[in-house]
Order: C-alpha cells, then sequence, then structure tokens
C-alpha cells in the first residue's frame, strides 16, 4: 500500500515560485507514472503534469515553460517546481498515480497566487 503526503503550498504573488513535494512510503519504486493534479474552486480535478519512472515529462498547455516535474526514487518524493505563478494557478494540488489511485488521493496542498 501507497500513502502519499502533499507539502509546499502557500501564499505568492504573482510572478513568484513555489517547490511542492509529495512524499510516498511504501512501494513508490515500483509505480512507473506518477502526476501532480490540481483542484480549482468550482473546477474539476485536472493533470498539470507527469513523469515516468525513466524521468519522461509531460504537461498541461497551461503550465508549459513554468512547471517543472521531477522525481528522486532513492527518497520516495516527487517534485513540482512552480514558477511565474498567476492567479489562475491558485488551487489545492494533489500527487496520485497517473491513472489516479481512488485510495491514493492525499489531503493536497493549497496554493493561492494573489495579483
Amino acid at each position: 500500500q501507497v500513502q502519499l503526503v502533499e507539502s509546499g503550498g502557500g501564499l505568492v504573488q504573482a510572478g513568484g515560485s513555489l517547490r511542492l513535494s509529495c512524499a510516498a512510503s511504501g512501494s513508490f519504486f515500483s509505480i512507473d507514472r506518477m502526476g501532480w493534479y490540481r483542484r480549482a474552486p468550482g473546477k474539476q480535478r485536472e493533470l498539470v503534469a507527469a513523469i515516468t519512472t525513466g524521468d519522461y515529462t509531460n504537461y498541461a498547455d497551461s503550465v508549459k515553460g513554468r512547471f517543472a516535474i521531477s522525481r528522486d526514487n532513492a527518497k520516495n518524493t516527487v517534485y513540482l517546481q512552480m514558477n511565474n505563478l498567476k492567479p489562475e494557478d491558485t488551487a489545492a494540488y494533489y500527487c496520485n498515480t497517473l491513472p489516479p489511485y481512488g485510495a491514493y488521493w492525499g489531503q493536497g496542498t493549497q496554493v493561492t497566487v494573489s495579483s
């Protein structure tokens, strides 16, 4: 069984940066694809970035060039570096497998970007 705990969110001004972390317990090394998702108020959860064990990455168009996903298998951690943040990036951010597995959803970490 895997547990995922997100951290690193906060309040930041537009143009600022944050680095989110997703710490995994359990058999993290066996998970090929991991993703960062977000849910903004009144909107459905969306996938913003994904990474494979081979470090192949993919991004939503809205974050390309601004966000970078990475993973450290030795630390069982997936990161999301977010630069040039915009107010529309305000959301609760979650990590999960790709496709997501219901039992792995954690509490998420809130990112709020002020204009």
